[in-house]
């Protein structure tokens, strides 16, 4: 059971945008130590948002803490905005990475293991972490991802699995335009996540259109997805498709306009963008 209800440290940060109410917006609760998982996934269903998240005291001792990720409906292993707008709430509220004598980097312990967090001036990014599946998907799995895409066959460039823990299979398609004019149908889809990319004309401000779905975890429509892009940057640069560094939109659909940095190194696709903390208070749990 979770300790006495008391004020905890809490934050709501918009993540994937310099300005504010145009990202997507993360709950983290600073001081989480103490409470049971029964009351974390009732106070991520209460929030309604696609993602809220506990900062614990860290077991890993190279790490600077631990999170816990909640949907409304689930707890996911790892998830990329969450990540971003943790740290910049844990940094905003004093925290000091252990490796601040050297690179600066925040190290997150969370259940796919250790992620990486990269400070360039405000901005924050994060080393995709390996994808657990991977492969393109087999007849059958694009036979429901066209249905539920409401979709022909012909309109799908590629398809391939994108699960670095959230569970996505990535659709590509021939370009942006195709991939704004979607209106898929959540009950065809089911369970699965799917993240949808379409490349945009050259010379644009963006490269690329992503959208996200995953109405089995209670979202319709993820406003900005890091761990989607963090996959398809993987599978997309690994394919030539996608330079080895440019900006992705997403969320135009639905009023956002998130912007997600992405550059692949020797060693690492890193995934970025800018935070606002939105909300800084506390919260009786």
């Amino acid at each position: 059971m979770s300790e006495q209800p008391r004020e905890r440290a809490f934050a709501q940060v918009d993540v994937f945008t310099a300005e504010p109410y145009r990202g997507n917006p993360v709950a983290v609760v600073l001081d989480a130590d103490g409470l049971d998982e029964e009351t974390m996934r009732r106070f991520a269903a209460w929030t309604n948002l696609s993602e809220t998240t506990f900062v614990l005291p860290p077991m890993d001792p190279a790490a600077d803490y631990r999170l816990r990720i909640f949907t409304p409906a689930e707890e996911l292993p790892f998830a990329g905005h969450p990540t971003l707008g943790s740290a910049h709430a844990w940094l905003a509220a004093g925290g000091t990475p252990r490796g601040a004598g050297t690179d600066g980097d925040v190290v997150q312990e969370c259940a796919v293991g250790q992620v990486r967090i990269h400070r360039d001036g405000d901005r924050l990014a994060f080393a995709a972490p390996p994808t657990i599946r991977s492969g393109p998907v087999d007849a059958a799995m694009l036979d429901r991802l066209v249905s539920g895409l409401r979709i022909s066959p012909d309109q799908v460039v590629d398809s391939h699995w994108v699960d670095n823990g959230p569970g996505w299979v990535g659709v590509l398609l021939r370009d942006a335009a195709a991939v704004r004019g979607l209106d898929p149908d959540a009950v065809a889809l089911g369970d699965l996540k799917v993240g949808v990319a379409g490349p945009e004309p050259a010379g644009g401000a963006t490269q690329l259109e992503v959208r996200a779905f995953a109405a089995g975890a209670g979202i319709a429509e993820d406003p900005v997805t890091g761990s989607l892009n963090a996959s398809l940057a993987q599978w997309l640069i690994g394919e030539g498709v996608l330079p080895r560094s440019y900006v992705a939109a997403q969320g135009t659909v639905i009023g956002r306009a998130g912007r997600v940095h992405v550059t692949a190194d020797d060693d690492d696709v890193w995934v970025g963008g800018d935070a606002v903390t939105c909300i800084r208070g506390t919260v009786l749990l």
